[in-house]
């Protein structure tokens, strides 16, 4: 029995056992199976990971993809672009710019252009993620990092002018990709226009510009680094006592090993009770630059921890005749081989009234010695000499004969006054050379010989035409002009020319694409002044038919007495309300406000208000919660009602002057002589 029993018991053992063995070989199955399917779910995983890297891939790559094109000439018309040259590479970038159509409408541009010299061709790039069109941008470049280019700021507005913008974004064109980054820092200059920028080692060296809020333009002269390699922005703050070159807008700004080189600009004055006057600078001054190698210590200053050092240097007048005269929206750009900036163009502005602004532009060319104290020199196209010249010269009649290269340097000369003495500058120098209201420099007389005496191979000829604003760059030893702008009357026309010009030869310029504008003959009248002249007119006519009815009332019978004897007695009233208001105009010790704001004898509405818009801007400001073009009409509404309040004593006033024997002319003179002031308005703040 205990046998049987033993029996049972180690069989129900060993079937207890193979269970337990088929389940543990079921449980290594199952998680063999599990480990198996987890490593399935992973490599599952990758492959999602990946789809998902590619897929933001692809989505960025077709929100960056750069398309390139190849154009036909230069970039359309356009004006306050930047023209830039290849730091590692020959070639030449455009960026923006704006063109103002003849039916006042505004358009921007934010594409790109290279230019390939060898191959004499322009491609387009354009980018979905790049700078919002705009003009009067800087643009800088630097051969790090393969190449590559900053833009700073610039200006945009609406087509039809209705709003107006100021950029203070910073971007990053990669030249060899082609593709723009847009570089966000906290701290960043202000928004601005018509600044200049300059590369000097790994810094990127901004200064000036303005900023208009619709009100009044506000010129700057702070000064900002951009460090590439940390990339940050810094103001160089200075001291009260430390000298600094005063505000102002398109300027020449270039690089030297040494720092940086300042030339020229403009800016306006702003005399309270008075309109802005537009104001030309030529000093010239230079940002030294060092960098400290010092390493800070506990005794060190502030200053000498500074890793650089920045202070502003006032060059003298050099007492040279050969400096260019007065002028602004010359344009300099930097050969490095020569260390020289080479300027070309501009424009010269005289207000002879109210309603004419006297301009004369240039297309002269300069060069600028960098080193030392500076030195300005002449740069002449070189004449090709050729056989039996002097006999040729000397049968030529005097009055006709062409002057020689000298004589043409020392007339060019002749264009800033003469030779400067050299004591000029030295004592009163703090302040840069201001004239409101300069004499126009004439350009460079050359007597032109009879059409059987030009000589076709005269370089003189190749001159590109003048104009201001020129867009400039040097490449290696070749000087390229594209576009500008010039005016003639009322028009102003925005250039598309391009020309080139060896520097090491100078002897004669390259025309790439000759321009297609056509320059009218005969000074245009703007509608506004015809309109005004219609008014006159009608107003006139009215004032015949007044008289004609008066002089028939007069000699009616007894009741009709009475109507022109109250006629007369009104007229004698508002003789002496002229009378009166004549002897106020003349009183020097009006105040400012009232002398803006108060038409003068022989001035149209448009003279009063190109006279005082600035005043009645403001006035609008106050009152009005309109901006931009929609204040400027709350202003011209303001100025057109004070001009109706006094419109019958200035007519009596013109009465009794005209009876003093003063015609329409000489009217419209004195007008202008007591406004205290001159038009100068640019839309392009020369």
């Amino acid at each position: 029995m205990v046998k049987k029993k033993g029996k049972e018991t180690a069989k129900a053992t060993a079937k207890a056992a193979k269970k337990a063995k088929t389940v543990q070989k079921v449980e290594r199955k199952e998680k063999k199976k599990q480990g198996k399917k987890s490593k399935d779910d992973l490599d599952d995983d990758d492959q999602d990971l990946e789809s998902i890297l590619d897929k933001i891939q692809r989505e960025w790559e077709e929100a960056h993809k750069v398309t390139e094109e190849l154009v036909e000439g230069p970039p359309s018309r356009r004006a306050n672009a930047t023209l830039t040259a290849c730091p590692n590479g020959n070639h030449l970038w455009c960026i923006g710019g704006e063109f103002f159509s003849d039916d006042n409408k505004a358009y921007f541009y934010s594409d790109v252009f290279r230019y390939s010299p060898e191959k004499n061709e322009w491609r387009k790039f354009v980018s979905p993620t790049c700078p919002g069109p705009r003009s009067a941008h800087a643009v800088v470049a630097t051969p790090a990092g393969g190449g590559k280019l900053y833009l700073f700021g610039g200006e945009f507005s609406s087509l039809y002018q209705n709003s107006f913008h100021h950029y203070r974004d910073f971007w990053c064109f990669d030249i060899s990709t082609h593709s723009w980054e847009r570089i966000e820092t906290k701290v960043r200059p202000t928004a601005r226009s018509g600044h200049r920028m300059a590369m000097w080692k790994h810094y990127v060296v901004l200064f000036g510009g303005f900023f208009d809020p619709g009100i009044k333009t506000n010129y700057l002269n702070d000064l900002w680094l951009f460090d590439t390699q940390e990339y940050k922005w810094r103001q160089i703050e200075f001291r009260d006592a430390d000298r600094k070159p005063p505000p102002r807008s398109g300027f020449s700004f270039i690089p030297t090993p040494d720092g940086i080189l300042l030339h020229g600009g403009y800016c306006k004055e702003y005399v309270k009770g008075s309109r802005p006057i537009g104001v030309m600078l030529d000093d010239t001054w230079f940002l030294r630059m060092t960098l400290n190698s010092e390493t800070p210590t506990a005794t060190t200053s502030k200053a000498s921890a500074d890793p650089l050092s920045l202070k502003w240097e006032r060059r003298k007048k050099p007492s040279t005749a050969y400096a260019p005269s007065l002028r602004s929206g010359c344009t300099m750009a930097l050969w490095a081989t020569k260390n020289m900036g080479v300027l070309f163009g501009g424009v010269t502005d005289e207000d002879t009234n109210e309603e004419t602004l006297e301009s004369v532009f240039h297309n002269d060319l300069y060069g600028y010695q960098v080193a030392g104290n500076g030195r300005w020199q002449s740069l002449q196209l070189k004449r090709l000499k050729k056989k039996g010249a002097e006999k040729k010269k000397k049968a030529a009649p005097a009055q006709v004969q062409r002057r020689g290269p000298e004589e043409d340097e020392l007339d060019w000369g002749d264009d800033d006054g003469g030779e400067r003495s050299g004591n000029e500058d030295e004592e009163g120098d703090e302040e840069p050379s201001k004239v409101a209201k300069p004499a126009p420099a004439k350009q460079p007389a050359v007597d032109t010989p009879p059409p059987d005496e030009v000589d076709p191979d005269d370089p003189m000829l190749t001159m590109p035409p003048p104009r201001y604003n020129a867009m400039l760059a040097v490449l290696r030893n070749t000087l390229y002009i594209y576009g500008g702008i010039f005016e003639k009357g009322s028009r102003e026309y925005t250039l598309d020319d391009f020309h080139s010009l060896a520097l090491d030869k100078l002897d004669r310029y390259v025309c790439l694409k000759p321009s297609e504008i056509v320059i009218a003959e005969g000074d245009e009248e703007s509608s506004e002044d015809e309109d005004d002249d219609e008014d006159d007119d009608d107003e006139t006519q009215f004032d015949d038919n007044e008289s004609v009815a008066s002089a028939t009332v007069v000699g009616d019978d007894d009741e009709k007495d009475v109507e022109v004897l109250e006629v007369i007695e009104e007229e004698e009233d508002l003789r002496t309300q002229a009378t009166a208001f004549m002897g106020v105009a003349k009183d020097a010790t009006r105040s400012p406000e009232d002398v803006i704001s108060t038409p003068l004898p022989g001035e149209t509405l448009a003279m009063f208000y190109a006279r005082s818009r600035e005043y009645w801007a403001q006035k609008a400001y106050g009152t009005s919660d309109n901006r931009g073009k929609m204040l400027r009409k709350d202003g011209f509404s303001l100025a057109e009602e004070r001009y109706a309040e006094y419109k019958p004593i200035l007519e009596e006033v013109e009465r009794i002057l005209a009876e003093a024997g003063l015609d329409e002319e000489e009217m419209r003179k004195g007008a202008a002589a007591g406004s205290h002031g001159t038009s100068g308005q640019s839309r392009n703040r020369r």
